[in-house]
């Protein structure tokens, strides 16, 4: 319910002027409000809202306020003797709040002068009042007390007490209530709200204010530069637990370029994130071209030239940048791509472009050679036709309109790696029965209204509405939303869609029964189009010309070939999934496969679909897999993750893996050193796989696709490596610091642990932020049965006197701080709530949640059936 509306219609007219009997004499509702002691006011309002007599509520509220002296002051004394009002839920102070708001707007009370002392009093205390108020009373109390006209200077000294106290989202709130925050430090206010990763929050502090939006991505481009360490920042702000493994340069240049296109701001104003991004884009290429070998030397030149180009970097700056520790093969590998003079690169660099020229620069066959290995174009190169004038439309039309033909759709463009906005469709493929059109988009869609645009728009439009004709694609709406976003007259090109067939979501039905000799498709790097070409043809798309630049004119004899293969293997794919259905698990008709239920199996529980893991780019050769490997329990599996899979060691943590994560500034040459000490298996996402795998042996590194979702990677790796996971190992490690011991606290225990401590790690959590904070809902464990009867409870044993440090009831015998600023007080006061859990590697506290129920949800493909081996309450 909210106390600012509650049940129940006002009486009649005013309520007010009080109720009388017929012969005009008040009632006694009345009578106990002609009294002018505000606590008695308090106590007959209490009498009612116990009752819920809501009507008789208001009536006597609003008679009250007529009858007491100063109702502002009264409702500061009944705000300041209670907390009930700030906690969520319904309460009496806070719908007297809102409720005098509405009184006073009705009949208003003589306003003192607006800078006598009286009135400075009042709002003095409505600011301290303010500043523990939840949102739905922010509004009435600045217009109760005309904060919006205090003096600014007791507004701001409150504010940076607050600040000076540790409560840094409480003055950033106050100070946006209060549309203070020209007056106030932006960098000062929002640092350690950025150290915690709350930036959202410092997003809509500076939402509205142009110049504290420059000033924030300055701030935040700052950090962005090479070389810069965080740490620094961090030991300034020591009252804050920081979380810097979310303030990599790369993260934090990604938002601040996202923030620049937002607000339509100049990407030069941010030149380190600028210059992250390229960093990011020329590592992407480098490993495109000299770790997975799917780039043509062409391709890669031309790309990394224009991005040196943009920047106006010297080439040999280029490589200095990319020479960091542990990626001097790939350093060098670029040096030799761009001709780069030895004598200009460092001395680790040079080294190995010595190593690289003696075995004569380029390993292993080229790219070339493999064409063997891959679909074939079926028709001939002179029935790939570019189209690219009035002439060329009017010569082709009739092929392109034959109705009941089937047409494959693709469209390419030039990749921009994230360095600049959206990319322009460049090409857009059309194949019908033998042939292949590619229409130059660039030519045939501009200017606008021009006669050649017209004449190519009409014919799409034609093409893509007659219901007649099929219109095959792969991610079809996604081909179609870049042609209409690159085209003006075809903005709405995705809507006129008629007949179309996505590929995509037939693959996602399919079922592959005949599974190739020596593992899985998608261990050989397959994935999208390719995979379904492969599965359904026998033999992948080249993609050695996906990433190269379409808008460059000529296009290339490869680029031409490739586009017409893209768009041409959909019409061969399309045949055989009609010839052959039932291999496929699909229904005669592949559009009803589409259909919910069309598909199933008897005895499915779902329509089949293609495995999870055959969609996870796993870079793992095929000697390398695991899949005839011992079992391996889930708690005795130990791996090291590099610093930019947090998320994948979070959820490996969760089902009971030992995961270790390289620190925010180690090199990867450490993940090898913790491998062989430890006997972990490495899991990477860099460039230096080939080389970690190489110094830890096979099947003891494992490459892993960060653009996946953390719960995607980590069902792929505990099926690579054939590991058990049961019911009693989730939640048996902390997904914070590894541990796996865990010490169990009463509620009694917590709530006396909580009021001793004073909460010194900083300010505490209300009950609205505990329904919202990620971190409080990733804590939770369920109280609900669990398979096989028995209710979770992780091996742990009770907290005892012995374990606390003596004189500091917060801190573990072994130094370890309570996490206890993080216990809502809500949480605190739920009934039902047992215990709780405090992890005595980090201190971070436990409790129970609904969590455990989504995680066993979300990995329940993967859990084994085992009985539990955690207590049974």
């Amino acid at each position: 319910m909210d106390p600012a509306d509650p049940p129940g219609d006002p009486a009649a007219g005013d309520p007010a002027a009080g109720d009388t009997d017929p012969a005009g004499n008040s009632t006694g509702s009345e009578r106990r409000c002609t009294g002018q002691d505000p606590l008695l006011f308090q106590q007959a309002l209490q009498t009612l809202w116990s009752t819920r007599e809501l009507r008789q509520l208001r009536e006597e509220a609003w008679r009250g306020f007529a009858a007491l002296d100063d109702p502002l002051t009264g409702l500061l004394d009944m705000l300041e003797g209670s907390q009930a009002w700030q906690r969520k839920g319904p309460s009496l102070e806070a719908w007297v709040v809102c409720e005098l708001h509405r009184w006073l707007q009705a009949r208003p009370l003589p306003a003192p002068a607006r800078h006598s002392s009286r009135l400075q009093q009042l709002q003095a205390r409505a600011v301290r009042v303010l500043a523990r108020s939840p949102p739905s009373l922010v509004e009435p109390l600045v217009s109760i007390f005309q904060l919006q006209d205090a003096d600014r200077s007791p507004l701001l000294t409150h504010i940076h007490q607050l600040h000076q106290e540790g409560k840094f989202k409480e003055a950033v709130v106050l100070g946006s209530r209060l549309k203070l925050q020209p007056a106030l430090d932006v960098e000062k206010m929002c640092t350690p709200l950025l150290l915690q990763d709350r930036v959202s929050l410092v997003e809509r502090y500076v939402a509205g204010f142009p110049d504290l939006q420059r000033r924030l991505l300055a701030l935040l481009d700052s950090w962005c530069r090479p070389g810069f360490d965080i740490g620094v920042v961090a030991r300034q702000h020591p009252q804050v637990t920081s979380r810097l493994e979310r303030l990599s340069p790369r993260v934090l240049s990604r938002r601040v370029l996202s923030q620049l296109e937002r607000l339509g701001l100049d990407p030069a104003l941010c030149p380190n994130a600028a210059t992250q991004q390229r960093l990011a884009a020329l590592r992407y290429l480098c490993y495109k071209r000299f770790v997975e070998r799917s780039m043509s030397q062409e391709n890669w030149v031309d790309h990394v030239q224009g991005l040196v180009g943009r920047e106006e970097w010297p080439q040999e700056t280029v490589v200095q940048l990319l020479a960091s520790p542990g990626n001097e093969a790939v350093a060098a590998q670029c040096a030799l791509g761009l001709s780069v003079p030895e004598e200009q690169l460092p001395a680790t660099v040079a080294a190995e472009l010595r190593r690289l020229e003696l075995q004569e620069r380029v390993a292993g066959a080229p790219l070339e050679d493999r064409k063997g290995d891959y679909y074939q174009l079926p028709i001939a190169r002179e029935d790939i036709h570019f189209l690219a004038s009035w002439e060329d439309l009017a010569r082709h039309e009739e092929a392109l309109l034959q109705p009941g033909q089937v047409v494959g759709v693709d469209v390419e463009w030039r990749p921009s790696f994230g360095t600049g906005g959206r990319p322009q469709a460049s090409v857009m493929q059309l194949a019908v029965e033998g042939r292949v059109f590619l229409m130059d988009l660039p030519v045939l869609s501009r200017p606008a209204g021009g006669q050649v645009s017209k004449a190519f728009s009409r014919l799409v439009s034609r093409l893509l509405s007659d219901p007649s004709v099929t219109k095959l694609g792969y991610g079809l709406a996604g081909d179609l939303r870049s042609l209409g976003a690159s085209c003006p007259a075809l903005a709405h090109v995705e809507k006129q869609l008629r007949g179309g067939l996505d590929l995509l979501r037939v693959h996602r039905q399919m079922r592959v029964v005949n599974m190739p000799a020596g593992g899985t498709y998608e261990a050989r790097g397959l994935r999208g189009l390719s995979l379904l070409v492969q599965q359904v043809l026998g033999k992948p798309l080249d993609k050695t010309q996906q990433l190269s630049n379409w808008d460059r004119r000529p296009l290339s004899e490869g680029q031409l070939v490739y586009a017409a293969a893209d768009a041409y293997c959909l019409l061969e794919v399309h045949q055989a999934l009609n010839r052959e259905p039932a291999s496929f698990s699909l229904s005669e008709d592949l559009a009803r496969s589409l259909q919910p239920g069309c598909s199933e199996r008897p005895g499915a529980r779902e329509p089949p679909r293609l495995q999870e893991a055959s969609a996870l780019p796993w870079q793992v050769p095929v000697a390398e897999r695991e899949d005839a490997a011992p079992e391996v329990p889930a708690r005795a599996f130990r791996v090291v993750c590099d610093n930019m899979l947090q998320g994948l060691a979070r959820s490996l943590r969760c089902l009971g893996a030992d995961v270790r994560v390289l620190g925010t500034n180690e090199d990867h040459r450490r993940a090898a050193e913790v491998a062989r000490q430890e006997g972990r298996i490495i899991l990477t996402s860099g460039l230096p796989y080939h080389k970690l795998r190489a110094q830890v042996g096979a099947g003891r590194c494992l490459w892993v696709d960060c653009s996946l979702k953390a719960r995607q990677q980590a069902k792929a790796v505990l099926r690579h490596f054939n590991v058990r996971v049961t019911h009693a190992d989730i939640f048996s490690r902390c997904q914070a610091c590894n541990c796996d011991q865990y010490l169990k606290v009463s509620k009694d225990t917590m709530k006396q642990l909580v009021r001793l401590s004073s909460r010194p790690e900083g300010p505490s959590i209300t009950g609205d932020e505990a329904t919202q904070s990620e971190d409080i809902q990733e804590a939770g464990w369920a109280p609900e049965e669990a398979p096989g009867g028995c209710t979770y409870d992780p091996p742990c044993r009770w907290l005892e006197a012995a374990d606390l440090r003596a004189g500091a009831p917060a801190t573990l015998a072994s130094g370890t701080r309570l996490q206890l600023a993080g216990v809502p007080e809500g949480v605190l006061r739920r009934p039902g709530l047992r215990h709780f859990y405090c992890c005595s590697g980090c201190g971070k506290v436990f409790w129970e949640g609904s969590h455990l129920c989504r995680v066993t949800s979300q990995f329940s493909q993967i859990l084994s059936s085992a009985s539990s081996s955690w207590k049974q309450s």
